[in-house]
């Protein structure tokens, strides 16, 4: 209890509120309820760190001042005794001291509220009026891509192999939503061949908005999950919003993933459909996982394409079947095609393979979703290795679908036979525990209550030949 009341006053206390609105990405209502749920503030800071950009100094400084000012206002309350005969003067100075945390915890967003509303959100729908103009009168194709995950590696997918031929240009990293958009349009030549946009979806509505911006030409649908629950409330839900990319291009040039359980019941006839096993005519032959990448054939017709690419897995074969059949229908040659798929390779934290202390470790931290962990633990059973260990703190934004979720989790982690398996204590722990057991688990479990010690220091767990299997994120704003 004490320890509790003491973080209060720490001297840290003003960079973890920063902390917390930058986990919260500087919204109002996730960081106020995560800071009235908080009961110890120095225990905040367990898996991340605060990332001290411009805006973070700034801002920290702007909370140690405001400390510091309510403070010394107290003090000279009581010094300057401004009630003589009101003894509640003393009390509302000293109270003006002590109730600093909370008095500044919440000011701090007043600010950053008004802001927002004021300056931000009427600036950013400007941008978003003109964008409108810029795709509509673009004259060549638009490749939206939508989807609970995958997103971001189809579209790098797309733009490595498709400029082998092409000027291509596809929004920047993980950038996906509205004002993304309207920046990205900004930027462009206007003689780009192709355009490649990722559609986030944060809330329903969400794709459908993008659409009616960007009008586009081609729509991917990399899969429906779990995902964004808090939001949607069922997957159902998600999938109908990923889905009306559809509808606004009237069921015309779509490509869906035939892989995904939860999207199957959203497709129509007409639709394209791309698996494993190949897409639009083309078949997937003689395939090769191995840590280095996946090799195979691709065959149409007379027409065989020998393709390496650096991505890992079996289920990269879809989406590299997808880019290699649309690179043909774009005008293509063999010998672009074969060269576009060589260089690709993972994105950051996206079944991204490195070495470690003589061992492999794939960092998958970026996937947050059921099938990415379908995909992760089939490649796990796979590979060769001496030991092998998967390491996870479960997957956010699940909403009633948690424990079912995380359960199933458990079981397909218990399937792939690691030997060792390191779960991030939180509050799905128990629903993976219970899933590994259900599946049979024989292996090592282990339990880590500091996630940042263990990463920072992942080196001195592992060993030479042993290989390492990195799924999922879970930020502190996160029970």
């Amino acid at each position: 209890m004490i320890d509790n009341i003491l973080s209060l006053y720490s001297p840290q206390y003003a960079s973890t509120l920063v902390y917390m609105l930058q986990s919260t990405e500087y919204r109002a209502g996730p960081y106020l309820r995560w800071f009235w749920r908080t009961k110890n503030f120095g225990q905040v800071v367990q898996r991340r760190q605060l990332e001290r950009t411009r805006a973070a100094r700034l801002l920290t400084l702007a909370v140690q001042v405001g400390i510091v000012l309510e403070i010394l206002i107290g003090l000279t309350i009581i010094g300057l005794n401004v009630w003589d005969n009101f003894a509640g003067g003393w009390a509302f100075g000293l109270a003006l001291i002590f109730a600093y945390p909370a008095v500044i915890a919440h000011v701090v967003v007043v600010p950053l509220v008004m802001g927002r509303e004021i300056v931000i959100k009427p600036k950013q729908k400007q941008q978003i009026e003109r964008s409108k103009q810029i795709f509509k009168q673009f004259k060549g194709a638009k490749i939206a891509v939508a989807g609970s995950y995958g997103k971001t590696s189809m579209k790098e997918l797309l733009l490595t192999v498709l400029s082998e031929g092409k000027k291509v240009a596809a929004t920047p990293a993980n950038k996906n939503v509205a004002v993304s958009h309207a920046q990205f349009a900004k930027n462009l030549d206007g003689d780009e061949d192709i355009l490649i946009i990722e559609y986030g979806e944060g809330a329903p509505g969400d794709v459908d908005h993008f659409a009616h911006t960007t009008n586009p030409t081609h729509g991917i649908i990399t899969g429906v999950a779990a995902a964004h629950l808090d939001r949607y409330k069922t997957v159902q839900a998600a999938g109908e919003d990923i889905f009306s990319l559809a509808d606004y291009l009237k069921n015309k040039n779509i490509y869906a993933n035939g892989e995904s359980p939860s999207a199957k019941p959203f497709i129509r006839e007409g639709f394209h459909v791309y698996t494993h096993e190949g897409t639009l005519g083309w078949k997937v032959n003689d395939v090769t996982l191995a840590i280095n990448g996946t090799r195979f054939t691709l065959q149409k017709g007379k027409i065989i394409l020998k393709l390496h690419s650096k991505l890992l897995g079996q289920h990269q074969l879809g989406p590299l079947s997808l880019a290699a059949a649309l690179a043909h229908e774009f005008g293509l040659t063999n010998e672009q095609i074969q060269s576009g798929i060589a260089k690709t390779a993972p994105f950051e934290h996206r079944m991204q393979p490195y070495q470690l202390s003589h061992a492999w470790v794939i960092d998958d931290t970026y996937n947050g979703n059921i099938e990415g962990i379908r995909a992760g633990t089939h490649l796990l059973e796979k590979l060769p290795a001496k030991h092998k260990v998967y390491v996870t703190p479960g997957l956010v934004d699940q909403g009633h679908e948690t424990e079912r979720v995380h359960i199933e989790m458990g079981e397909l982690i218990a399937a792939a036979q690691p030997n060792t398996v390191v779960l991030m204590k939180n509050s799905v722990t128990k629903f993976i525990q219970q899933g590994l057991e259900a599946g049979g688990f024989a292996g090592e479990l282990k339990v880590e209550t500091k996630p940042l010690d263990f990463y920072t220091n992942l080196g001195e767990f592992v060993a030479a030949g042993d290989l390492v299997l990195m799924q999922n994120d879970w930020t502190d704003n996160y029970a």
